[in-house]
């Protein structure tokens, strides 16, 4: 009779002679050892699962998004919980439909760039043929005295029409603040609403004064406070080597870089640290392994040896 061993597992294999005893406890070692690697590859699926539905981008148990609008905290729709504050809290209706204030249809939100793209409808004063007026519409937006402001660099204001000249007015010190006309065969059609962004910023503090008062401030863990270049206030963002949602309790997470050889170049054994990477170049190269390694890589083989005992009757 032959008996072949592998010193993988630490098993007992025994001929048929030896006591049934220990041949039993080694079955059901295997057995015992089969079920808590099915136990455990069942709650490594059950964490990925969790991890893959968890949003990052929102508190716990908030709304992701409405209708095809994602809707990222500091925005918050259904619960006043789900928002920073008041300021941020938008409506979210019934139709799937997200609004900005009482007018205005909420169709992107961009945490990086601190914007709040929204539709407003287009002004206009038209006249027929013989000069009498034949239709008017005029509108006053207001954003209030909290964290929004028209972006002074992502909007075009334009008049369309001949001899046209369009203003806009800070309704507050009657400031004109730009104008412009446009001749009227530059375009072909007058949209009924135009995208208009706003940016916001997550205080209207200074960073300094904010960052003291740690039960206030608005930025998560791992991040860094960055004033607005729009008026007063900071945003958040995450500091180098990290990823996520600034503005929550929780902030950014580590990035793995040697998940992303694409965009984190390693030539060499990448090593993943907290808030960065180390590239180490292979065996007999030597260099800076994120720009290049110089030299001749030297393979190594590993051979699998298996012991075996041989017994014969």
């Amino acid at each position: 009779m032959s008996v072949f061993c592998q010193t993988r597992l630490a098993i007992y294999c025994l001929p048929g002679n030896e006591d049934a005893q220990l041949k039993i406890s080694g079955r059901e070692l295997v057995m015992m050892l089969q079920r808590w690697v099915f136990l455990l590859m069942m709650l490594l699926l059950v964490a990925a699962v969790t991890g893959a539905t968890a949003n990052p981008d929102v508190r716990d148990g908030c709304q992701e998004r409405c209708g095809d609008v994602i809707v990222p905290y500091p925005f918050g729709i259904g619960e006043q919980r789900c928002a920073m504050n008041a300021n941020f809290f938008l409506n979210c209706t019934s139709a799937d439909e997200l609004w900005f204030g009482e007018n205005m249809p909420a169709r992107n939100i961009s945490l990086l760039n601190g914007t709040l793209t929204v539709g407003i409808d287009t002004s206009f004063d038209c006249y027929d043929k013989s000069g009498l007026q034949s239709g008017l519409f005029n509108q006053s937006i207001s954003l209030g005295s909290g964290p929004f402001t028209f972006s002074d660099s992502r909007n075009v204001f334009t008049a369309v029409g001949c001899d046209t000249i369009a203003m806009v007015i800070n309704d507050e010190d009657k400031d004109s603040l730009d104008l412009s006309d446009w001749p009227l065969s530059r375009t072909s059609k007058l949209n009924d609403t135009s995208n208009v962004v706003i940016e916001w910023v997550a205080q209207t503090e200074k960073c300094e004064k904010a960052q003291a008062n740690k039960s206030s401030y608005a930025c998560g863990m791992n991040t860094n406070c960055n004033y607005s270049d729009n008026g007063q206030g900071y945003r958040c963002e995450c500091e180098k080597g990290f990823e996520g949602n600034p503005y929550l309790e929780q902030g950014c997470q580590d990035i793995d870089e040697c998940k992303d050889p694409q965009k984190y170049t390693c030539h060499g054994k990448c090593h993943n640290t907290i808030g960065d990477y180390k590239c180490k170049c292979s065996l007999g190269m030597h260099g800076d392994g994120k720009v290049g390694c110089q030299g001749f890589a030297i393979t190594t083989i590993i051979a699998e040896i298996q012991h075996g005992v041989v017994v014969n009757q």
